[in-house]
């Protein structure tokens, strides 16, 4: 007998028939002698419909006030699975992130896990009951919901697997494994059978809709075993492991991008000490997540540019962020566009590879694309193009780099 944690997306709960052959597979565990704790994403389509009702009222609206509306469709997800399930016969009660509980920071919209209570849930799971858990949420000290961010659920299901010492985290999802690039703009994507942590980590980071980041960054830290898998067949899905279990390793293993990005340039900042803290400090204190940053060299040792990146989600609150503290930065004017996308290569064989960054821009170069901003890491380099060029330049480096399937 093992314990499991199944998590299940927005578009393997899409509608009624969805659920009930999800309540199927987990019936199938059941029935094997294990013991099953799921996690389920709300709807398709229900989490961006809350956000609009949100966005609607407010731009600039109060973090707290999210959380109660969005919050709402992963709680109604799990209790239709839960109701499903017992209708076919398998005991099963949902269970709300205030109920277990998963104690979150104080961060709305945004919350951090930092720890899962299991006291309540254990017994029940030796009784055979399936516990049914909304992801992407929890509660705070002050016993308000809070919200994870998106794609949370992702890191709900591996946080209850590592807090309740579960033999496997499967995450079930409409594509049967992680790809070398999303297979709905490139035909040729080929599917791994095993990627790395490390990997798996920038493909997520950089765009990748597979696994959330922060969920990979878990599973890695407590040495989760997870498996990316179809929610729509028996198929066995892609391993994520430690780069010893690799032994040929790929330059690239895939090409992310993400078309979540909002570019924000400082025109004329002043050039002295203390101003590159005096721009990120307040954005870091309102939990603005800063990406890719470029300052330009100084011609006047007076003023320069200073580009970075933020989520689009975030960019009004940036802007408003930036002119409240214009006084103490000192720049000339600000220049925001959200008409950008980021592509990324990755591969842990870049360490030991040379001439891979000058592929990616030849490659570029040759199709006509201009590199707006470049970022590197040890095994991955990303670019900043004009959103237009999304699908060329994505099928130009998947075939440069020799990802494409026979």
């Amino acid at each position: 007998m093992a314990l499991i944690v199944q998590k299940f997306g927005g578009t393997s709960v899409a509608d009624i028939d969805r659920i009930k052959a999800v309540a199927q597979r987990v019936k199938t565990e059941v029935d094997a002698g294990n013991q099953v704790a799921v996690v389920v994403s709300a709807m398709a389509g229900v989490t961006n419909q809350l956000v609009g009702y949100v966005d609607a009222v407010s731009k600039l609206y109060d973090a707290r006030e999210y959380d109660v509306v969005v919050s709402s469709g992963e709680q109604v997800t799990s209790g239709l699975l839960a109701l499903e399930l017992q209708t076919i016969g398998v005991p099963a009660r949902s269970w709300q992130g205030w109920q277990i509980p998963i104690r979150t920071d104080n961060v709305h919209a945004k919350a951090r896990i930092a720890s899962i209570d299991t006291d309540n849930i254990l017994p029940r799971l030796e009784q055979g009951e399936v516990v049914v858990v909304p992801g992407f949420q929890g509660v705070a000290d002050d016993g308000r919901v809070t919200t994870l961010g998106r794609g949370g659920s992702d890191t709900s299901a591996v946080a209850l697997a590592a807090a309740l010492k579960a033999h496997r985290c499967d995450i079930y999802t409409d594509v049967d494994g992680v790809y070398t690039c999303d297979p709905r703009i490139v035909s040729k994507a080929r599917k791994l059978d095993k990627i790395t942590y490390e990997e798996m980590l920038e493909m997520a980071s950089q765009g990748a809709k597979v696994l959330q980041t922060r969920a990979v960054e878990m599973a890695m830290n407590h040495g989760v075993r997870t498996e990316v898998r179809s929610s729509f067949t028996p198929d066995r899905g892609t391993l994520v492991v430690n780069e010893e279990e690799i032994v040929e390793k790929q330059i690239v293993s895939g090409i992310a991008y993400s078309r979540d990005e909002a570019k924000i340039t400082l025109v004329r900042v002043a050039d002295r000490p203390g101003v590159a803290a005096g721009i990120f400090g307040p954005l870091a204190d309102a939990s603005v997540n800063v990406d890719m940053i470029v300052q330009n060299v100084s011609a006047d040792d007076q003023a320069t540019d200073m580009t970075f990146t933020v989520a689009k989600s975030d960019l009004e609150r940036t802007k408003s962020i930036i002119e409240a503290n214009k006084d103490e930065i000192g720049y000339q004017s600000v220049i925001a566009n959200d008409g950008v996308v980021k592509i990324s290569i990755i591969g842990v064989g870049m360490r030991s590879h040379t001439g891979v960054a000058q592929t990616m821009f030849k490659t570029l170069a040759d199709k006509g694309i201009n590199i707006q901003v470049i970022s590197t890491s040890e095994i991955k380099v990303s670019v900043l193009v004009a959103e237009e060029y999304t699908e060329l330049a994505v099928r130009a480096l998947h075939t440069a780099y020799g990802l494409d399937a026979d």
